[in-house]
């Protein structure tokens, strides 16, 4: 019995954190100390400026052999390209409009992995856990566009130019990417061995430090609880592949396989991520069920204090992180 509360007392200080600081943003949003202006700009901030700075300080200042991780990007790559076919599948037979489906798929496997799956890591592993993270968040990102971009195109199909418009866009969401483009600098500066000079570096580090508390407000100033009263069976079955099918079958692979320890963690973490709030940025630009993506969000958000309370306990037991 003391074992056990001692888990779940490790457990809940890992996701009482980030728990806090969602939940301080819907109050600061309530008593409108934020408003919707303010986390529109601040989330333009963290993702172009704050935490492409975090991302590069952390590969740069890492001493992780970074050459030794590509058993662990291929294995995400590989994992989440399966979970992608395997949601699209079922999606198709369970749903029938196309402005639904693209949602659901996207919602199912798009985790926000450079907000809430980063802040546990940091929670659990510091500035260490930050730098590897990066290292596997950059072709996730990658990865995750591109399947963003088949699932919400898929009804054109019938489309002379759909395949040319789906390059257009892969493309463009890849290389115009700041997280992307910071950790592709960051791995470039650390290998080739490019001194940063020590003021770049000091004044980097205050956009870095800014990163998660100001990303995890606006994340939790966004949430729209009134939105989930519509929907509710659609966004419910996308919510229970995203926090519990998806780090059932990607982490339990990877135990299988072999991963302990960080790279366990890292794995967790990043698959039990809720959905990214990017997933509503691309349904509403190309078509989707722009509301549905929003309820998906929110309660794969709320969803997730849970479930990762729950996945932290289980690893935690049986000392695989």
């Amino acid at each position: 019995m003391d074992n056990f509360l001692v888990q779940l007392q490790f457990s809940a200080s890992i996701t009482g954190p980030i728990c806090l600081m969602l939940l301080l943003g819907v109050v600061l949003r309530r008593v409108d100390l934020i408003n919707d202006n303010f986390i529109d700009v601040a989330s333009k901030l963290v993702f172009k400026v704050t935490l492409p700075a975090l991302l590069f300080l952390s590969i740069i200042g890492s001493e992780h052999d970074f050459s030794s991780s590509m058993p662990l990007i291929i294995f995400g790559l590989i994992c989440n390209l399966l979970f992608f076919i395997v949601v699209s599948i079922f999606t198709k037979k369970l749903f029938k409009n196309p402005r639904d489906n693209g949602v659901v798929i996207q919602g199912s496997f798009r985790a926000n992995t450079g907000i809430i799956g980063l802040a546990y890591v940091a929670n659990v592993y510091g500035d260490a856990g930050i730098a590897l993270a990066a290292i596997y968040v950059a072709p996730m990102t990658m990865l995750y566009n591109i399947l963003a971009v088949i699932a919400l195109t898929e009804k054109n199909q019938s489309d002379d130019n759909s395949s040319v418009k789906v390059v257009g866009i892969m493309i463009k969401t890849i290389t115009k990417n700041p997280l992307v483009i910071s950790i592709i600098a960051g791995l470039i500066f650390y290998f080739v061995s490019i001194p940063v000079p020590d003021m770049v570096v000091d004044a980097g580090q205050y956009f870095a430090r800014m990163t998660l508390p100001l990303a995890l407000l606006c994340s939790g100033g966004s949430l729209n609880l009134k939105s989930l009263r519509s929907d509710k069976y659609i966004a419910w079955f996308t919510t229970v592949n995203k926090l519990l099918i998806a780090p059932l079958l990607i982490t339990g692979g990877a135990i299988i396989y072999g991963f302990r320890g960080i790279e366990i963690g890292i794995i967790f973490f990043m698959s039990a991520a809720p959905t990214a709030a990017a997933s509503y940025i691309m349904a509403r630009s190309m078509g989707g069920n722009a509301t549905l993506a929003a309820n998906i969000i929110a309660l794969t958000t709320i969803a997730s204090l849970l479930t990762y309370t729950l996945g932290i306990f289980i690893l935690n037991s049986f000392s695989l992180m």
